[in-house]
């Protein structure tokens, strides 16, 4: 086990978004970013204290890290955590692809360590678990985390670490109102009794829970996103509207109360950040206490909108 102790943030910061190579403007920073955007939001996260940031090589093929790491030039690497993957799924050829996939990833982001690295998803677990004890033995990596696996997966992993001294220390799956695998599957019991954190990712279903779309004001055709929550809006509407009556009696947002009751869950959220006042909005969150009996109806509305949010890459848990 590593001697630093891995700092858990109230929220994560995700770039996901970033990796967006965009159909107008330079196309590097996706349609809608700019570097000086991105800068201002990297500013103000810092001054508010979220100072994880996640991303992967697949978020674009390099791009969401090489803008990333562009951007966090701007402060001290002690000054903020990087979280990224190794994705098997487009491991090379090497003798090593885990080892050469971390390389990429360090020379992208600038850095010469990876402060939370993760296999992203599955693949063969008894084949790719061992790569990473001599990357954490060399301290390129300080912390492993395991991304989309079922509760079998993590423990069979924790075991083969386990063996060599260290331990799975983080677990990432999706995880929102609308989907909530990880507590019928027994990993949030698992990861409560095992002491391991639980970050939660697409927490506002990639913005279907923010409460800005509607059957009236649909998602952006043509994008993904609409492909795949447009037509699960109205069995949604109940629930997006009771999101925001509750923000609004906490000086607040919906958004903000979806990832303030994965908070309350027991998870750290990854929130997918692209302009600068998402920052406050992670801000309100943090700060929101919902009641039990919010949470209640909140999560009864959930399961009455009847909606299945998996994405295509997920496995049945």
């Amino acid at each position: 086990m590593t001697t630093d102790n891995m700092k858990i943030p109230a929220v994560g910061l995700g770039t996901w978004a970033w990796g967006d190579s965009g159909s107008s403007g330079d196309g590097y920073f996706g349609s809608t970013l700019t570097r000086t955007g991105l800068e201002e939001l990297a500013d103000r996260a810092h001054a508010a204290g979220f100072t994880l940031w996640d991303t992967a090589v697949v978020y674009g093929m390099g791009r969401s890290e090489t803008v990333l790491g562009e951007v966090l030039k701007r402060f001290a690497r002690s000054d903020f955590q990087l979280s990224t993957k190794f994705t098997p799924q487009a491991a090379g050829t090497g003798d090593d692809p885990m080892a050469d996939m971390l390389e990429q990833s360090l020379a992208r982001l600038g850095t010469d360590y990876i402060d939370l690295y993760w296999i992203h998803n599955p693949g063969d677990v008894a084949r790719w678990t061992p790569h990473l004890i001599p990357l954490l033995e060399s301290g390129k990596i300080k912390h492993v985390g395991l991304s989309n696996h079922n509760l079998s997966q993590i423990v069979q992993a924790n075991q083969i670490l386990g063996d060599a001294g260290y331990s799975v220390e983080a677990i990432q799956n999706h995880y929102s109102m609308l989907h909530r695998n990880s507590d019928q599957n027994g990993i949030l019991d698992f990861c409560t009794k095992e002491g391991i954190p639980f970050f939660a990712y697409m927490v506002l279903e990639q913005g279907a829970l923010t409460g800005k779309y509607n059957p009236q004001n649909p998602l952006p055709e043509g994008s993904n996103r609409a492909q795949a929550y447009n037509a699960k809006l109205p069995q949604m509407k109940s629930l997006t509207d009771r999101l925001g009556s509750i923000g609004r009696s906490h000086g607040a947002e919906a958004p903000d109360v979806a990832v303030a009751w994965a908070i309350a869950k027991g998870a750290t959220p990854i929130i997918g950040v692209t302009k600068p006042n998402h920052i406050d909005g992670l801000g309100r969150a943090a700060a929101i206490v919902l009641s039990n009996d919010d949470i209640v109806e909140l999560e009864a509305l959930a399961l009455a909108a009847n909606v299945d949010t998996r994405g295509w890459w997920e496995q049945e848990m």
